[in-house]
């Protein structure tokens, strides 16, 4: 096959009706169309020779250029497609190294080998530009519903025609056990667009949390404008799900919105989703009131919130137990979802337990430690006091205010608290120095006798060992794996040392030993005072900017 003037513009014409047919730019299946011939082209003058054709966008004719470049001598490797300098000066005027020599060869005929290679190259390109239109249409598209038709299910996952491509709906993100029949229609959320060398993957979810809150955007005309936000949602997918919502308008009960007219909008998504029950929750920036709300329609006594940890404890009445736990834990656990907080529910008496046996235990350290009756300390505990170092150094007139305590008793109490913890440190730093603590580990700032004999038995000996040391390793805190929160024990936890705390002792030992420039740290303060200098600028720029063009317009 010879192109001649009379197919030439049958190419131009295969062009644009294979660009139409998969909806792709003609210009790319023409390319297709130069690079397939080029390799035919090879295959007769040879492959080491660098062939370009060119089609005119506009006649169809196919121009075959033979392509020599310019290189050094000791880097010539290729006769067919590369000469030298001197070897260019019978065809160039004044050749250097990287220019171009093209001439225009005769065009060749194609052989039913050819014509096939062509057709493959042609056949390729056209795919990955379907591919790529494909995923560039799509990409976009991620974190929004689509509806689309059943094409067929495979080993529980569902094959999902959603108009120019298919997508999967794996059997994981399926509600409940849902099935699905060829030529059904489903309205899915897409979850996920990947590039992949067999063509762009688009994964599909039913159970996804977003999922439920496209819904209600589509159901609440107050969602979609913004009135209402929805903050947070937790779902145990075809079973019951958990959504917070704030309303930005005061005369709007962000609740009610949701719900509608006799619960006509939350009841078309619960009908979506296979009838799964749908608690509709206020927001509250407050988290511990937040949770109240979140564990509805359990009452609530007590709440303690300990942020450092992102841990909560509640405390219900006896009967409310079950009720705040759920079936099967389901209660609590989409609570701890929508809050994001790990929470530990007990009942008031489990609580009441618990204080009683924290009471005894101060109690039992401070007749020990200060040589002090029952009662006495049992006093000392009643007014708030938890360990020794709060008795050794508060103001005398904290001590002073208890009933009974005169100036001369809490200077007693204070000496004794003083002289067990001196000998507590005294006996910890020998252990220490038994255990082969280094004196850079003993005299650093901010770590007592105790703290260093805790660092000596994790094998924390000198300052090297500290600086290598990460905060959480010292303060202690919590990994999540797998969706579930675990604890990581801290060496210096139990003497309340905080992240940011260990983070400072930590980069100090760095400075001191000359692993750190102290120079090159900016603090957050710093870098907050520049973002917003920065932030500043922008707005005096911006309001210059507007009022010069009012003055423009003025004149």
């Amino acid at each position: 096959m010879a192109i001649t003037s009379a197919n030439q513009l049958e190419l131009l014409q295969t062009a644009e009706a294979v660009a139409r047919e998969k909806m792709i730019d003609p210009g790319l299946v023409v390319e297709a169309m130069e690079e397939s011939l080029a390799r035919a082209a090879k295959s007769r003058y040879g492959a080491e020779m660098d062939i370009r054709v060119t089609i005119d966008r506009k006649t169809g004719k196919a121009t075959f250029t033979r392509v020599r470049t310019v290189v050094e001598e000791e880097e010539l490797e290729n006769y067919q497609a590369e000469f030298t300098v001197e070897q260019a000066k019978q065809y160039l005027d004044d050749p250097k190294v990287g220019d171009l020599f093209e001439e225009e060869v005769p065009p060749v005929e194609m052989g039913r080998i050819a014509a096939q290679s062509a057709k493959q190259v042609i056949l390729q390109k056209v795919r990955e530009a379907e591919r790529d239109r494909q995923y560039e249409e799509f990409k976009d598209r991620a974190g929004t519903i689509i509806n689309g038709l059943v094409k067929r299910e495979e080993y529980g996952n569902v094959i999902v025609d959603i108009g120019r491509g298919e997508a999967v709906l794996r059997r994981n993100e399926k509600i409940g056990r849902e099935s699905y029949r060829p030529n059904d229609r489903i309205r899915v959320f897409i979850k996920d667009v990947r590039r992949e060398p067999r063509g762009p993957q688009i994964f599909l979810s039913r159970t996804a949390p977003e999922f439920m809150a496209e819904l209600f955007k589509m159901e609440v005309p107050e969602i979609y404008d913004g009135i209402i936000d929805i903050k947070a949602v937790a779902r145990d997918p075809g079973s019951r799900a958990k959504i917070a919502v704030i309303s930005y308008d005061g005369s709007i009960d962000p609740v009610g919105a949701c719900v509608g007219m006799r619960g006509s909008r939350v009841q078309a998504v619960v009908n979506e989703l296979q009838g799964e029950k749908i608690d509709i929750i206020p927001w509250n920036e407050d988290a511990p009131t937040f949770l109240v709300n979140a564990l509805q329609p359990a009452e609530v006594t007590k709440v303690v919130l300990d942020e450092e940890a992102e841990r909560i404890e509640v405390v219900v009445p006896d009967e409310q137990l079950s009720l705040a736990i759920g079936r099967r834990g389901q209660n609590v656990r989409l609570a701890s979802q929508l809050t994001g907080l790990d929470i530990d529910i007990m009942t008031e008496e489990e609580e009441s337990q618990r204080r009683q046996a924290e009471f005894e235990e101060r109690t039992k350290l401070f007749m020990e430690a200060l040589d002090l009756d029952e009662f006495f300390a049992q006093l000392l505990v009643s007014e708030g006091f938890t360990n020794l170092e709060e008795v050794a150094y508060v103001e005398l007139d904290e001590l002073t205010v208890i009933e009974g305590v005169d100036e001369g008793t809490a200077q007693e109490l204070q000496a004794r608290a003083r002289d067990y913890i001196e000998e507590l440190n005294r006996k910890a730093l020998e252990h220490a120095r038994e255990l082969g603590v280094e004196d850079s580990l003993v005299t650093f700032e901010g770590l007592t006798p105790q703290m260093v004999e805790a660092l000596a038995l994790d094998d924390i000996k000198s300052l090297e060992d500290f600086a290598t040391c990460a905060d959480w390793e010292l303060a202690g805190g919590w990994t999540t794996v797998d969706g579930e929160r675990h604890k990581d024990d801290g060496v210096l936890e139990k003497f309340e040392v905080s992240l940011e705390e260990a983070q400072s002792m930590v980069m100090t030992a760095r400075i001191q030993l000359g692993w750190v420039d102290p120079d090159d740290l900016v603090t957050e303060e710093e870098e907050a005072e520049a973002e917003a200098e920065e932030e500043e600028q922008v707005e005096d720029s911006t309001t210059a900017t507007t009022a010069a063009t009012a003055e423009e317009g003025e004149a």
